[in-house]
């Protein structure tokens, strides 16, 4: 019974990083863009805000997933790398988009939010979701 109550309060611990973390990549898609995330999605239901969040979310979570394996059921290793990673994710993601918006006529963040629907959208979502593969791989 022991083991379970542990294996739970690991769980919930690895949980709560990969909130938080998540949280920080939404503040970071939310400052990218202009207006409000969160009324652009749930208010506006601005599909290119929604593409641009889940696929930053997928990316965090690919991540964390990943730092949670590779931990090989040591929870302090594990929490550590979760958070390191994370965070280097995070950080690498927020310099994609700003190389992708110097690459990009206008201003990326703009566009990513336009009411109608935008091809740069699928591009930004495939880069943060690379950008997940790829610190996942360097994790392994």
């Amino acid at each position: 019974m022991l083991e379970l109550v542990t294996d739970l309060a690991i769980t919930l611990g690895y949980a709560a990083i990969g909130i938080v973390l998540m949280a920080i990549g939404a503040v970071l898609v939310d400052v990218a863009t202009p207006g409000s995330l969160r009324h652009l999605i749930w208010v506006d239901r601005n599909t290119n805000a929604a593409i641009l969040l889940a696929s930053n979310l997928v990316a965090v979570g690919t991540i964390t997933v990943t730092a949670i394996v590779a931990s090989n059921g040591d929870f302090l290793q594990g929490i550590g790398s979760t958070v390191g990673y994370g965070l280097v994710g995070l950080l690498v993601m927020t310099v994609a988009f700003i190389v992708v918006d110097m690459a990009t006529p206008g201003k990326l963040g703009e566009l990513l939010v336009h009411p109608e629907r935008h091809p740069a959208v699928w591009i930004t979502a495939a880069v943060h979701l690379a950008v997940g593969a790829i610190i996942a791989a360097a994790i392994l």
